[in-house]
Formats: structure tokens, C-alpha cells, sequence
């Protein structure tokens, strides 16, 4: 009998099939360890992706554009009811834009109108022709051909600046707005003009529906 088959019998070596490296006893915890690691770091990704991701998305929506959704008739017919429009908040105003602002009775509600008389500018209505600065305007977004001269005459009657507002022209830092549908808009007409700072944005493109996508004209 050999040295090592006693020390094999007084339990001083270990069988073969018994030993395992080191490296292999501890080596499942190891990866356990950093593929739960590595799923937290891969969580943590995502969620700050996701907040990134929407804080762009808040930010173009409150400081860039925003989509707007017409409530009524009063510009028919260039919009309808529940069209959507995309509302562009940092383009300048300039006449015959359609803009968004607070409703000057209700500034929770929002009115969409059309923008004819900027600062300095001086606005008339007489037979059912517009004029700005004494020049007749071929307003073509409009279509009085349907309502009776009746309509007309009660709804869409003439007008000057003096005699809505008693001034001459359009203030400094204001508005001249009218909707579209004029026998049927509350406009500058009732509530006079709308402060330039107040408008949120202008609109000259429609996302829905489907089949009247495109720019408004």
C-alpha cells in the first residue's frame, strides 16, 4: 500500500470527482450578481429615457406647437367643427393669419379667428366689401352666397372702426379679428380688439381629418 492510498484512508485527500476549482464554487454568483446588476442599470436607462423623451415632448407642446381643435362654425367655411389644426406658437402674426387665443368673456375658452386689421391699420365694411386703408379686399375664404340679403343686413351689416370702437385705427399692440362665417361669429365686431400678447399661436395647417390634411389656404 502507497503513501498516498493511506492518507486517502485517513481522510487527508480529497476523491477526484470531489474537487472543484475556485473559480467554478463561486462563479454562479458571480453572474447572478451582475446580471441583476446589469437589469437595474438597464431599468434606470429606460426610465430616464422616458423622462427625457417626454419632457421634449412637454416642451415643444407649451413653447413650439401644440394641435388645436375647432369648436363651432364661426370660420366656415376654411374650418369646420372638430377639425384639428396644428398651432404654431412662435411664428409672427401677420393679416389674414387664423390665430388662437382666450376668449375676452371666458378666458378658460379659447376662440380661432382671423387676423384683418394690424396696428396703424384703418378697417371698414360697406356692402358687404371690406376695406383696409381705403382698398377693397377680395376676401376669397369667405361665402355670403347663400344667406338672404335679410342675413346680411342684421348679421353682417357695415361697420367702421369709429363707430365699434370710436377710434380711427387699429391701437398699438392690437388686433383687428373677424371669423370667416360672418353671419355667424362673435368676433371684434362685439368684443373688440384682441391684444397682440394674448394670442397663443397661429394655424395654417390641418392634421385631421384624413381627407382634408394639408395646408389651410
Amino acid at each position: 500500500m502507497t503513501i498516498v492510498d493511506n492518507l486517502r484512508r485517513a481522510g487527508v485527500l480529497l476523491k477526484d470527482s470531489s474537487y472543484e476549482p475556485r473559480s467554478k464554487r463561486h462563479g454562479n454568483n458571480k453572474r447572478k450578481s451582475r446580471g441583476t446588476r446589469g437589469f437595474a442599470q438597464e431599468l434606470l436607462s429606460t426610465f430616464i429615457y422616458i423622462i427625457v423623451i417626454t419632457g421634449i415632448f412637454v416642451a415643444i407642446r407649451t413653447f413650439l406647437f401644440a394641435p388645436v381643435s375647432v369648436e363651432g362654425d364661426s370660420m366656415s367655411p376654411t374650418l369646420e367643427h372638430q377639425d384639428r389644426l396644428l398651432l404654431n406658437k412662435i411664428s409672427e402674426v401677420d393679416r389674414f393669419d387664423i390665430v388662437v387665443f382666450p376668449a375676452p368673456e371666458d378666458p378658460s375658452k379659447q376662440y380661432i379667428k382671423r387676423v384683418i386689421g394690424l396696428p396703424g391699420d384703418s378697417i371698414a365694411y360697406r356692402d358687404q366689401v371690406l376695406y383696409i386703408d381705403g382698398e377693397a379686399v377680395d376676401e376669397s375664404y369667405i361665402d355670403l352666397s347663400q344667406e338672404s340679403d335679410e342675413t346680411l343686413e342684421f348679421y353682417n351689416g357695415d361697420f367702421s372702426l369709429p363707430s365699434l370702437a370710436g377710434v380711427d385705427f387699429v391701437p398699438e399692440g392690437m388686433y383687428f379679428v373677424l371669423g370667416d362665417n360672418r353671419t355667424n361669429s362673435r368676433d371684434s365686431r362685439s368684443f373688440g380688439f384682441v391684444e397682440s400678447e394674448s394670442v397663443i399661436g397661429e394655424t395654417s395647417l390641418r392634421i385631421w381629418p384624413i381627407n382634408r390634411i394639408g395646408a389651410l389656404d
